[in-house]
C-alpha cells in the first residue's frame, strides 16, 4: 500500500509543479529538480532510491521510444554527419577531457575512474534538450540536431562507461574497446531493425485499436531486452525500432490507432520525463550522506565539483568551435557561428547521467565523490544552461519557427492533397453514385483546403473567417446535441452500448473540426514561399510585380458592397480580387475570364505567388 501511495504522491507533485511552472513561465525541469531537493530534506518524506536498473530498463526505453517515433527519418538522414560528430565524437572527446580533469583534481584517483566519470557526464539528455528547446522556440534545425544527438549519444556513453569500469578492474586493450563498440552498435542496430520490421508486419494486420496500442507499449522493452542480452546497445535498438515504426506509421496503422497510440505516448512521455527530474532532486540527501563519509575535505570537494562542471561545459563549447573552424578551413559547409554557440550551450544533462553514476561499482575509488560530482553536473547544467539559454537565443536573434510560414506550407500541402483526392474520386466513382453525395465530398475537401488558406493574412475585411464561423456554429450545435444526449441518458431511453456509440461519434466530429488560428507575422517581415513548398513553372518564372488597380480592396466586392477574407493581386494586369474563401471568389473568376496565370497574395507581409494554370505555389 505504501508503494502505491508513493507513486500517487510523485504523480501529484509532478502535476502541481509543472502546472505552476507553466503559469509563471518557468523551466519545468529546473523547478522539478529544485522541488525534489527541497522534499528530500523534509522529515517523513520517504527515500526514492534511483536504482540503475529502474532507469536503464524501466524509464529509458519508453522515454527514448516516445521521442524516436516522433523523429523524422528524413531529417536524421539529412543531418547524419553532424549528429555523428555530436553523438559519438563529442562523447569520446568529453569522456577523455573530463576524465583527465577528474584524475588531476582528485588525489590518488586512477585514470580509468576519471574516464568513467567522463563517460557518465558525456551524454546530454534528450528530455532536457527537448523541453528547453520547445520553451525557448529555437530554430527547428537546431532542435532536430539536438534531438538526434541525444537519441544516440546514450549508447556511445554507456559503451564508454562499460569500458572504463573494465579498466578500473584491470587492463583493457584498444582492440577490446573497438570490439565492444562494434558489438554494441551493430547488435543494437540489428535487433532494432528486426523488431521494427516484425512490428510493422504485425501492426499492419491488426484491426483492433486496443491490441495495437497495447503492442506499442511493449515494443520499447521488446527491442531493449534482447539487445542487452547479446551485449548490444539496448538504447540503439529502441531508437532504431522507434524511428522505423514512426516513419512507417502512416502506411501500417489506421487513423484511429495512430490517434490512440499518439495520445497514450504523449501522456506517458509527460509523466515519465517530469517524474525523472523530480527523482533527480530527491537523490541529494542520500548522495550527501555518502559524501560525508569521504576522507576529502569540504573545500576539496567544492573544487573538484566546480572543476568537473566547468570541464563538462567547456569541452562541448570547445568541440563545437573546433568543428566549425575545421569545416571552414577545409571549405566545407558549416553552421553559422550563432548556431554553433547555441548548440554548444544546449548541453543539459539529465537522468541518464545520474543513473550511470550509480552503475559505478561499490569498490570504485572515491565513488561517493564521483556520484556527487555527477549530480552537480546535472543540476548545474540545468540551472546554468537551462536558465540562460532563452536569453542567449534572444541575444543572438535566432529565428523562432514562423507559424505563418507553417500555415503557408500547410495550405499548399492541403491543396495538393485535395487535388489528389478529387482525381481519385473521379477515377473510382460509379455511374450509380448519387450526385448529391459526390457534391458533399467535393464541398468537404474545398472547405478543408480553403480553411487552411484562411490562416494566412493579418488583415481582413471580415472579423471572422468563414471556417471560423463554421467551427463556432457547429460547436454550438454539437453542444445542443450533447445536452439532448444527456437528457436521453437520464431518461433511460437507450441501452448503454448505444449511448456510448453515439457519444463516440460526437467526440470524433468535434475533434475533426478545423481549427482556424491566427498566425501573425512579425512586423515588417515578408512571408515568401518556403523552400520545401516552392515550385516553379514558366508562368511563375516570367511573372513580375505590378501596381494594384484598386489597392483599397477587391474591385468587384467594392462595387457590390460585399466583404472579402483575403486579397489576391493579378501579376499580369494589377487586378485585385478576393480569395476562394470569400463569397465572390473574384480572383479565381478573374483568371477564368482573362486567363492571366499568376497572382500573388496582396495581404500585408506576404509575398507568395500562385499559378492557376500549373496549380503551383512559388
Amino acid at each position: 500500500m505504501h508503494i502505491a501511495a508513493q507513486l500517487v504522491g510523485l504523480v501529484v507533485a509532478v502535476l502541481l509543479v509543472t502546472t505552476l511552472a507553466r503559469r509563471f513561465d518557468l523551466p519545468a525541469p529546473l523547478c522539478l529538480v529544485a522541488v525534489g531537493v527541497g522534499l528530500s530534506f523534509l522529515p517523513g518524506v520517504p527515500d526514492f532510491p534511483l536504482q540503475p536498473e529502474l532507469v536503464l530498463f524501466g524509464l529509458l526505453p519508453p522515454l527514448l521510444y516516445a521521442t524516436a517515433i516522433q523523429t523524422s527519418l528524413i531529417d536524421l538522414r539529412a543531418n547524419r554527419g553532424s549528429i555523428a560528430l555530436l553523438s559519438v565524437g563529442l562523447v569520446v572527446f568529453t569522456t577523455a577531457c573530463v576524465g583527465v580533469v577528474t584524475w588531476l583534481v582528485i588525489p590518488g584517483l586512477p585514470l580509468a575512474a576519471g574516464f568513467a566519470l567522463g563517460a557518465v557526464v558525456a551524454p546530454p539528455d534528450a528530455v532536457a534538450a527537448s523541453a528547453v528547446a520547445r520553451r525557448v522556440g529555437m530554430p527547428r534545425k537546431i532542435v532536430r540536431l539536438l534531438e538526434g544527438e541525444s537519441l544516440i549519444n546514450d549508447a556511445a556513453a554507456l559503451v564508454a562507461l562499460r569500458t572504463a569500469i573494465a579498466g578500473i578492474a584491470g587492463t583493457v586493450s584498444l582492440g577490446q574497446v573497438g570490439g565492444d563498440f562494434l558489438l554494441a552498435a551493430g547488435g543494437g542496430i540489428v535487433v532494432g531493425g528486426i523488431v521494427g520490421w516484425c512490428a510493422c508486419k504485425l501492426r499492419g494486420r491488426l484491426d483492433d485499436t486496443v491490441t495495437d496500442t497495447a503492442l506499442s507499449l511493449a515494443l520499447p522493452f521488446i527491442a531493449y531486452v534482447p539487445a542487452e542480452a547479446i551485449h548490444g546497445s539496448g538504447v540503439l535498438a529502441v531508437v532504431v525500432a522507434g524511428i522505423w515504426l514512426g516513419h512507417a506509421s502512416p502506411r501500417m496503422q489506421s487513423g484511429a490507432s495512430r490517434l490512440a497510440s499518439g495520445i497514450n505516448w504523449q501522456t506517458i512521455q509527460f509523466l515519465l520525463e517530469n517524474a525523472v527530474f523530480l527523482l533527480i532532486g530527491l537523490q541529494l540527501r542520500a548522495i550527501l550522506a555518502e559524501v560525508g563519509r569521504s576522507d576529502l575535505g569540504a573545500g576539496t570537494i567544492v573544487v573538484v565539483c566546480a572543476a568537473i562542471l566547468l570541464a563538462t561545459l567547456g569541452t562541448r563549447m570547445l568541440w563545437m568551435f573546433l568543428i566549425g573552424l575545421s569545416r571552414r578551413l577545409f571549405g566545407l559547409k558549416a553552421w553559422r557561428w550563432s548556431y554553433t554557440i547555441v548548440i554548444g550551450w544546449a548541453g543539459m544533462r539529465g537522468v541518464v547521467t545520474l543513473a550511470a553514476a550509480f552503475v559505478l561499482p561499490p569498490d570504485t575509488p572515491e565513488r561517493a565523490i564521483l556520484v556527487f560530482a555527477a549530480f552537480v553536473v546535472v543540476a548545474g547544467t540545468l540551472g546554468i544552461q537551462g536558465t540562460t539559454l532563452p536569453k542567449l537565443v534572444r541575444a543572438l536573434k535566432l529565428p523562432a519557427p514562423d507559424p505563418a510560414e507553417d500555415a503557408l506550407q500547410e495550405a499548399a500541402l492541403q491543396h495538393d492533397m485535395a487535388r489528389a483526392a478529387l482525381r481519385r474520386l473521379k477515377e473510382v466513382r460509379r455511374p450509380e453514385d448519387p450526385e448529391d453525395v459526390i457534391e458533399r465530398l467535393r464541398d468537404r475537401l474545398t472547405h478543408r483546403s480553403d480553411s487552411a488558406w484562411e490562416q494566412l493574412g493579418r488583415d481582413s475585411a471580415l472579423e471572422e473567417t468563414p471556417s471560423a464561423a463554421y467551427r463556432r456554429l457547429r460547436l454550438e450545435m454539437l453542444e445542443a446535441e450533447r445536452e439532448e444526449f444527456l437528457a436521453a441518458r437520464k431518461r433511460g431511453v437507450a441501452d448503454d452500448e448505444v449511448l456510448r456509440r453515439v457519444l463516440n461519434r460526437l467526440d470524433i466530429e468535434e475533434s475533426m473540426l478545423d481549427r482556424a488560428e491566427e498566425h501573425p507575422l512579425e512586423e515588417g517581415r515578408e512571408l515568401n514561399t518556403p523552400a520545401q513548398t516552392a515550385g516553379s513553372c514558366e508562368h511563375l518564372d516570367k511573372a513580375v510585380d505590378v501596381d494594384a488597380e484598386t489597392p483599397e480592396g477587391c474591385a468587384e466586392c467594392l462595387v457590390e458592397g460585399t466583404t472579402w477574407v483575403h486579397l489576391r493581386l493579378c501579376l499580369a494586369c494589377g487586378h485585385v480580387g478576393c480569395c476562394d474563401s470569400s463569397a465572390g471568389r473574384h480572383a479565381t473568376a478573374h483568371f477564368h475570364d482573362t486567363r492571366h496565370p499568376v497572382m500573388r497574395s496582396f495581404e500585408p507581409g506576404e509575398n507568395w505567388r500562385w499559378c492557376f494554370v500549373d496549380k503551383t505555389v512559388g
